[in-house]
């Protein structure tokens, strides 16, 4: 095998440096997100504006600019790296980043607040891949890693993430949607929530897929690598609990007491705490045959405490505009 890179590879790691591209990309995220989540929640109050939609229309041309930004960036690493880039904590990040702005503008091709919402957690994921405990180096593959499974297996699983994440930040909108209900607005509203609450279930449906076909090929691999399918290691198990936990939110609405729009984005929120624990729980803090990362520096994420704050308080409120303003209508 070649010990020295070709002076191509070399040129590409060069170029890959000084772009710095998703670096750079998570503050653009945020901008582009944020400013036309403003344009949009504008329009909801006030008539239609010609300068608004033309600004939205900006907006999500960017968005699609930066998306293509992104698989330039990845298929770059692949190239200088000489594997797929989504083998450690920082690849896995950016490739789930990647993944949720896919699926974002695939299912928002025709719901501005989706891709909005999908331009501002690709920077909120972005920013987390660029924290000091994440390790941006491109390094070479750990042993364990160099199979073909790694495109398989791990493309899959981890891609299934970015559903999920959408279908979070979906349910955050829809719930902030909810607190901004007035009776002016209340129609415009109703429509919104609906649309949004569509793609959240679609997104749900789509990232339970992959995430059980990814657990599948994993036992493939655990049966190649260590002699048997499945072995309860902390990574398999909370892959299997992650399934049960959106099962279960994706078949809430045939539960009578369980049924509405509220509850169900509260769940599609709540839920994402499963996904959390299987990647860096397990990576971070559990002992097992997936715990690439428990060499690294332990994280101490002060910020879920407030994650949680957050979403209690803003579930809170929208409950009370939900029972004001849709409780008595049909779901």
């Amino acid at each position: 095998s070649q010990i020295m890179p070709s002076e191509s590879r070399v040129k590409a790691e060069i170029l890959y440096n000084k772009l710095d591209i998703f670096n750079r990309l998570y503050t653009y995220f945020l901008l582009i997100g944020v400013l036309m989540f403003v344009f949009l929640i504008i329009q909801i109050f006030k008539e239609k504006s010609k300068t608004l939609t033309r600004l939205v229309s900006i907006s999500k041309y960017i968005i699609w600019f930066f998306f293509a930004l992104m698989t330039f960036g990845l298929i770059l690493r692949w190239y200088v790296s000489g594997h797929a880039p989504w083998s450690d904590a920082y690849e896995s990040v950016i490739y789930v980043a990647w993944a949720t702005v896919f699926f974002g503008l695939a299912f928002g091709r025709k719901s501005n607040l989706t891709i909005a919402s999908t331009a501002f957690v690709a920077a909120i994921t972005l920013w987390v891949a660029h924290q000091n405990w994440m390790d941006p180096s491109i390094a070479n593959l750990q042993p364990v890693l160099v199979s073909y499974w790694l495109m398989i297996h791990v493309s899959v699983i981890v891609g299934s993430y970015g559903p999920f994440t959408l279908a979070m930040i979906l349910g955050i909108t829809t719930l902030f949607l909810m607190v901004l209900t007035t009776k002016k607005n209340k129609v415009k509203m109703d429509l919104n929530i609906k649309e949004l609450t569509i793609i959240n279930e679609l997104a749900l449906i789509v990232g339970i897929a992959l995430l059980t076909i990814g657990n599948f090929l994993g036992g493939m691999w655990a049966n190649e690598s260590w002699g048997r399918y499945w072995g309860w290691d902390p990574k398999e198990t909370w892959a299997l609990i992650s399934i049960m936990v959106y099962a279960f939110v994706i078949h809430m609405r045939l539960i009578p007491g369980l049924r509405g729009r509220w509850f169900y984005n509260v769940m599609s929120v709540v839920a994402f705490a499963a996904i959390m624990m299987t990647y860096f729980g397990v990576n971070f803090y559990l002992t097992g045959l997936h715990s690439y990362a428990s060499g690294d520096k332990p994280i101490t994420p002060g910020f879920i405490y407030y994650s949680i704050a957050f979403v209690t308080i803003l579930s809170t409120a929208a409950y009370f505009q939900y029972r004001k303003h849709y409780t008595k209508k049909l779901d």
